[in-house]
């Protein structure tokens, strides 16, 4: 089953959502205009509104409240990817070209910046102080992440806490937030809003996981990229984390990151053949289940019904998702 059929009867005001948020992002410069409209145009799962829309479901349901949540929280995905991409040096993203390919790091960074002001302008419309700081506590935990993934870059002296706290403020956070806000803004009780954040947490900490194993398991066609990018550009993930434990590995990769400069894929192939072989993928996936069985256990803390059986079906879709 797609992703897209198990919450299919969002539908309707998923579409609503979709056209405001191209609505949202639009500008007088035509710069600016063309490289945020391109990145929107290139897909993506938009599962943050889908978060904020379930979530809504256990208040009092507003589609007009959930979209000035929904469209907020999506166009501060869609700019960290803008920062994420420069950060990376990423020619690709969703196998198109990304902004700073196509233009420029100064034009994909003042995009990015453009998008998060959007954003907040957007949220504006929603009358209601602790969603904002919700927000804002949000995107400053969000830079913080992008500051550690660049200072963390080629550094093999990392360990499983750092790992956590970056995929945390990389990806966990924003999922968390989408549902606690999707709560926040139906006038959700406190005891719902926070198995929503916790389940939102969890599931996003599973998400990252599972996306950091596909780079090496799935396929360029899959991934719209070459297999191991995120090593290539000198990123640790969880698979790279626990192969170094054998102190081989670890100096094999130390030798490689001395030469960054003339880093290539064949380089690191051997070392990516022996992730996938050595058994970091699959105690990778074993604590990407652990987090998901969090997620179950959050949704306990919430009244049965057709929203809580999605969430409980997007869990266990990322659970098994393998590209």
């Amino acid at each position: 089953m797609k992703l897209a059929m198990i919450y299919s009867f969002l539908k309707n005001d998923l579409a609503v959502i979709e056209e405001a948020v191209n609505e949202t992002i639009q500008s007088d410069n035509p710069v600016l205009r063309e490289a945020s409209s391109q990145l929107l145009q290139a897909g993506g799962k938009r599962i943050r509104p889908v978060f904020v829309l379930l979530a809504g479901k256990f208040g009092t349901y507003d589609i007009e409240r959930m979209k000035a949540v929904a469209v907020s929280l999506e166009l501060i995905h869609t700019a960290s990817l803008v920062h994420d991409d420069v950060i990376d040096e990423a020619e690709l993203r969703r196998g198109e070209p990304t902004i700073k390919s196509r233009w420029d790091n100064r034009i994909a960074m003042y995009t990015g910046d453009y998008i998060f002001a959007r954003s907040l302008e957007n949220l504006s419309m929603l009358e209601n102080p602790r969603a904002h700081k919700t927000l804002a506590k949000t995107m400053v935990e969000l830079c913080l992440g992008e500051i550690e993934q660049i200072k963390d870059k080629f550094d093999t002296d990392q360990n499983l806490r750092s790992y956590l706290r970056r995929i945390k403020r990389k990806t966990a956070l924003l999922i968390a937030a989408s549902c606690k806000l999707g709560a926040v803004a139906s006038d959700a009780k406190p005891s719902y809003e926070k198995a929503l954040w916790d389940y939102g947490y969890y599931v996003g900490m599973s998400y990252q996981i599972i996306d950091d194993v596909l780079d090496f398991t799935a396929s360029e066609k899959e991934l719209g990229k070459p297999a191991g990018s995120d090593l290539l550009q000198g990123n640790i993930t969880l698979p790279v984390l626990y192969s170094m434990e054998d102190n081989a590995f670890k100096q094999k990769l130390d030798r490689l990151f001395e030469e960054k400069e003339s880093l290539t894929h064949d380089k690191i192939k051997p070392l990516i053949e022996t992730i996938k072989t050595n058994g970091s993928i699959e105690r990778s996936l074993e604590l990407s289940d652990r987090y998901l069985q969090k997620a179950y256990e959050s949704l306990n803390q919430l009244p049965t019904g057709r929203a809580k059986q999605t969430l409980k079906g997007i869990a266990k879709y990322i659970g098994k998702r393998r590209a």
